[in-house]
């Protein structure tokens, strides 16, 4: 039997006020405007600060639930095309006509760039939330 089937009438009332409060305090939702994803990428953000970016982190599951709202929306909206995340920074780097050593405050040294371009390391979470202010992007780009 799965967990769904065997949730009670008390489990339910549970969780819609357990929702009811999320909504009231977070915002977090469907996104349906340009608005709203500004909410929601905002506080992706607040959450990937507070650890949210370590799979071990107590808030890492949000932090995955709101990266899947805000990829809908771009997908929806803005058609980001699926790309490794070091792809989409090559790609944001070409149409800005940036070099390596340009992102020096975002990532770090050329050195660190080159590696991140050439899949050798991952883009961290202070990372991807400095690139996406940057590039003006959600850091779930870059994730």
């Amino acid at each position: 039997m799965t967990t769904a089937a065997r949730l009670t009438p008390a489990s339910f009332r549970k969780i819609t006020t357990a929702w009811i409060q999320l909504q009231e305090h977070a915002g977090i939702g469907v996104i349906r405007n340009e608005r709203e994803y500004k909410r929601m990428v905002a506080l992706l953000d607040k959450v990937i600060d507070e650890g949210g970016a370590d799979e071990n982190h107590p808030l890492a599951g949000l932090a995955d639930v709101l990266g899947e709202l805000v990829e809908r929306y771009e997908e929806s909206r803005v058609r980001i095309p699926q790309a490794e995340p070091r792809e989409v920074l090559d790609y944001l780097m070409k149409e800005n006509d940036l070099r390596q050593s340009d992102l020096a405050d975002e990532v770090g040294s050329q050195g660190v760039v080159s590696e991140i371009l050439a899949g050798k390391r991952a883009i961290n979470a202070r990372q991807a939330k400095a690139l996406a202010e940057r590039f003006g992007v959600s850091p779930a780009a870059f994730i």
